[in-house]
């Protein structure tokens, strides 16, 4: 079977990442003679990750980079590199070699042998992973599938195989999230999973905060996918409604004994549940802003991504002949 085989990463403060990534990646895609291309996506980086990937290319034609106008983020990054390479079917995965590129062959074996038209890695251990993030990724996969209208398996990232429709079915997609695991629920498909070892970053630190990052994603793997939280906080505030109507009931009884001098115990807890009230208006106004920002982002339809430039081997041979 010939085909063009694209592998898609986004990267950004990565200049020492790209050298052993690309040797382990070209290694699996050369020795098992795969028509390939290699296209990183960059955020504007403060390092050298643009130069080093310039000079990569130079030396192999295979290897393409897209940079963008400003940081858009690893989300709308990685569906840039998505939506713009050629392959037949395309592989999403990060340059910190956490994602064995060895994987790379059975994701392909699987695609044309079993006609899987996603083929995403499933992590049974996270090492060298915060155990904050872990806990953190632990309930909101738990809670993701809980409240969501589409299932996402759990302990997966962003590393996955797509087959060119499932990669046409995301385009027709004019979401501005970016939550590319719930996307690709969503279009559904034949999908399966390998499971495996996530390894250790190779070097430096990754960009995301290991607890807000990965709470954020969460946030928009549930709130994009589920419209439960609004239906719980609307039954929540019919009991709140209801506790609030027997005190205001309670304290009435209390006021009207009061003035025949008949006493009984009043509710030393009327500051606490004053706060407690308080406390869930602001939860529930913090829910809804939520919503009504993702609804304001979509209505607005900026584009996902700007692209500065795309450097391939022919642009970087034309800038030298310019010189």
């Amino acid at each position: 079977m010939d085909f063009l085989l694209s592998v898609v990463v986004p990267v950004y403060k990565e200049e020492a990442n790209i050298v052993p990534f690309l040797e382990r990646t070209i290694k699996v895609m050369e020795e098992n003679g795969y028509r390939y291309e290699i296209l990183f996506c960059l955020d504007p980086s403060p390092d050298n990750t643009y130069d080093v990937i310039c000079d990569q290319i130079k030396n192999n034609p295979n290897i393409r980079l897209i940079s963008f106008s400003r940081r858009f983020g690893q989300p709308s990054a990685t569906l840039a590199g998505i939506f713009e390479c050629k392959g037949d079917a395309c592989i999403v995965t990060d340059v910190d070699l956490q994602d064995p590129p060895e994987l790379m062959k059975e994701m392909v074996d699987r695609w044309i042998n079993n006609g899987s038209d996603v083929v995403y890695a499933q992590r049974k251990s996270r090492e060298g992973e915060h155990l904050i993030k872990k806990a953190v990724a632990y309930l909101g996969y738990h809670v993701i599938n809980k409240l969501g209208e589409v299932r996402i398996p759990v302990n997966t990232g962003d590393f996955r195989l797509m087959d060119r429709k499932v990669i046409e079915a995301l385009r027709e997609s004019k979401e501005r999230h970016g939550f590319l695991r719930g996307m690709v629920a969503y279009v559904g498909f034949k999908q399966e999973a390998i499971p495996f070892d996530r390894d250790k970053r190779l070097s430096g630190k990754g960009n995301y905060n290991p607890f807000f990052g990965s709470l954020y994603i969460g946030l928009n793997g549930i709130i994009c996918y589920s419209k439960k939280p609004l239906q719980y906080v609307t039954i929540l505030g019919m009991m709140l409604f209801i506790i609030g109507s027997l005190s205001m009931f309670y304290y009435l009884i209390w006021a009207l004994l009061g003035l025949f001098s008949i006493a009984i115990p009043h509710m030393p807890f009327a500051v606490a549940l004053t706060l407690f009230f308080g406390g869930m208006n602001f939860l529930t106004l913090g829910l809804m802003g939520e919503y009504i920002g993702r609804i304001y982002d979509e209505v607005r339809e900026r584009q996902r991504y700007i692209i500065d430039e795309i450097v391939d081997q022919d642009v970087l041979t034309r800038r030298n002949e310019d010189r």
